[in-house]
């Protein structure tokens, strides 16, 4: 009988427990982690791993996006952004571009330092 990797099991207990907020925050992370992922690869030429990391990096943009409240007006904005971030990461991954990928994580890190101030806001709120 294998033993349980106690990491993978970590991981998969935080996501468990998370806030929709502390998702929405994971996914911004782990968006970045895969863009990183695939600039060392597009150094490497290891397109795989580059393709790879980048569709990583979309299906995030995708879930962000198709988990928008529409409710706010703000969702209009981030859904245009999105789709944009979306495209772009496409045009590099067909080109390997990693100014493209470098475009796409400074977007990203941005909204992920926004919404930490939001998390922070929200909790002094509370």
């Amino acid at each position: 009988m294998a033993m349980a990797n106690p990491y993978a099991k970590y991981k998969t207990q935080s996501i468990n427990t998370a806030t929709p907020e502390e998702l929405t925050l994971k996914l911004y992370e782990g968006c970045i982690k895969f863009i990183n992922l695939a600039m060392i690869a597009v150094d490497e030429k290891n397109i795989e791993k580059a393709n790879s990391n980048i569709i990583k990096a979309q299906n995030i943009i995708n879930e962000l996006n198709i988990t928008l409240d529409m409710k706010y007006e703000i969702s209009e904005n981030l859904r245009s952004l999105y789709d944009y971030l979306h495209r772009r990461l496409i045009e590099a991954n067909i080109k390997k571009d990693k100014a493209i990928l470098e475009e796409v994580k400074e977007f990203v890190v941005e909204f992920r330092d926004a919404w930490k101030q939001a998390m922070a806001i929200a909790r002094r709120g509370k």
